[in-house]
């Protein structure tokens, strides 16, 4: 099954995740049809795609709390990765 480009940008990332996967599964068996791994190919680098960008703007919005200097919470900052 082939899902369209609005399909896949309909699905939450649990749900792009859940059909990467799946898709990872197939392609590992070698039970797939070769015309058939290239389009299932295709559909997972889309996924990665998106995931990756639901990641990020996840990451965008996750803050730090800042705390003062008796550990009690004080304000928040953005998340900074390293």
């Amino acid at each position: 099954m082939s899902e369209t480009q609005e399909d896949l940008s309909a699905l939450n990332f649990e749900g792009a995740l859940k059909r990467l996967e799946e898709i990872v599964r197939k392609l590992e068996s070698g039970d797939v049809p070769l015309d058939q791994s290239i389009e299932l190919y295709s559909e997972g680098e889309k996924l990665r795609g998106l995931c990756q960008q639901r990641l990020e703007a996840a990451q965008a919005k996750i803050e730090r709390i800042t705390l003062d200097r008796d550990g009690k919470p004080q304000a928040t900052a953005p998340f900074d990765a390293d």
